[in-house]
């Protein structure tokens, strides 16, 4: 099962779900305050780990190395 991210409007609170992938659009009750929160869009980094070591950025993840031009994360400001 897919895991979603949601934020109640009512109290600002930001949750994770683990959900159907039929119950990913449907509102999901705050584990504080109760009323419904709303989905919200996940970012997540990917990354490509080198026979010889080096970790380098996969283009078109969502994370901002995604446009970084540095060889190693370690280069990177963001």
């Amino acid at each position: 099962m897919p895991i979603y991210e949601y934020n109640c409007r009512k109290c600002d609170y930001e949750f994770e779900l683990m959900r159907p992938i039929s119950q990913s659009t449907a509102p999901a009750a705050c584990p504080k305050c109760k009323e419904d929160a709303e989905r919200i869009l996940s970012t997540f980094a990917s990354f490509s780990v080198s026979s010889g070591g080096s970790v380098t950025p996969v283009a078109g993840t969502g994370s901002s190395c995604a446009t970084c031009g540095g060889t190693h994360c370690s280069t990177c400001a963001g």
